[in-house]
């Protein structure tokens, strides 16, 4: 621990309240991307910062979706899904997507390889195959393979969440 910095006392962790887990798992910042499925009653979208790479050799992914989300099991049923790895400019997008995600109207989209829906201007995408969904808790994590990968070659900064807010990398001069 770095010296004038205190650490908040130790306490019991109280299953039946969650607002200092909650608090603690916030101070670790995560990019935060759009998951899509072409679902049988049509695109749906979900915003997530949960997500991450597993392995290279399968190329595998994980991310995971809330049981109380009403996409949840849309989501784990799926056979392909898409992953959005969102810029820094493209806040407005994580927003609606964090409870709009059923509305594709006002925004520009195509169907992917895989059949889901990718959007633009991401700094990268996945298209993945369903390899897995394990319960865990109060959610899912699904697991993908990557079939189909897409990223922008500019110097673009990613869209970031830490205790509760968006934000983006600043490099720290070497």
């Amino acid at each position: 621990m770095s010296p004038g910095a205190p650490m908040d006392a130790l306490i019991p962790f109280d299953p039946n309240e969650s607002t200092a887990l909650r608090r603690a798992f916030g101070r670790f910042g995560t990019g935060v991307t759009v998951i899509t499925i072409a679902a049988p009653e049509g695109p749906i979208g979900m915003t997530a910062n949960s997500f991450a790479s597993v392995s290279l050799d399968p190329p595998l992914v994980v991310w995971s979706a809330a049981h109380r989300s009403h996409r949840h099991d849309a989501f784990v049923s799926a056979k392909h899904f898409c992953i959005h790895i969102l810029s820094a400019d493209q806040y407005d997008l994580a927003m609606h997507f964090a409870s709009r995600g059923h509305d594709f109207s006002q925004l520009s989209w195509t169907n992917g390889p895989t059949g889901a829906p990718m959007l633009p201007g991401c700094l990268a995408t996945l298209h993945c195959a369903s390899h897995a969904v394990h319960p865990a808790g109060d959610h899912s994590l699904i697991i993908g393979q990557v079939t189909h990968a897409a990223n922008r070659e500019d110097h673009a900064h990613g869209l970031l969440f830490e205790q509760g807010r968006f934000g983006r990398f600043s490099p720290r001069d070497q």
